[in-house]
């Protein structure tokens, strides 16, 4: 008979879970067990968890789900992470992102993707929780996708008093200027293959 490891799997799903947190009647049914059962398991994470003072997390219930949260003896220093200058720098991925929903809002993550060719949530992610961009609606049709538009921290972060202020896009890219840039793509990629 296969031993399953509960805990393992709880704490996997809570992480996953993020800020979201996961309702007992969730645990229970992605579990495969009834809601008791499942409460027990949380419960015995809980304890893993308070009895192990080199543990840095906890599981808190709030608005009625779980979620994974850091133990308040930790503060101080997540409180130099979050306020190191090393932590506010974005990466070229999350400055492309954000670029294009300040041009282009209000978008949807498909319309982000569409134009950089490449998955989005990650900087999305990033965006949003440095309250660069929010959710401002969403779309109409199918799916009813998030819309994303730029926040007053936008503003403020780049000195700008509105949309207005930004610098304006160029009419008309050279298409010469455009083959240059393939060229030299494409020159990179090749030396990377043959090394």
């Amino acid at each position: 008979m296969e031993i399953i490891n509960w805990t393992s799997i709880l704490e996997s799903l809570l992480f996953a879970a993020g800020d979201e947190g996961l309702t007992l009647k969730q645990i229970a049914e992605v579990l495969d067990v009834d809601e008791f059962e499942a409460n027990e398991i949380i419960e015995g994470l809980k304890r893993e968890y308070a009895d192990n003072e080199n543990r840095g997390i906890m599981i808190v219930q709030l608005a009625g789900t779980f979620q994974l949260a850091t133990k308040k003896e930790n503060a101080d220093y997540l409180k130099k992470l979050v306020d190191s200058p090393n932590t506010s720098t974005l990466s070229q991925a999350a400055l492309e992102t954000l670029a294009i929903v300040a041009y282009k809002q209000p978008i949807t993550r498909a319309e982000i993707e569409g134009i950089r060719g490449v998955k989005t949530e990650r900087p999305l992610h990033t965006l949003m929780a440095k309250a660069l961009i929010k959710e401002v609606g969403r779309a109409e049709g199918a799916g009813r996708a998030y819309l994303y538009g730029t926040t007053k921290e936008f503003l403020d972060y780049f000195g700008l008093k509105s949309l207005e202020e930004l610098p304006k896009l160029p009419e008309k890219v050279e298409e010469e200027y455009v083959q240059e840039e393939a060229d030299l793509f494409f020159e990179k990629f090749q030396e990377t293959l043959n090394s």
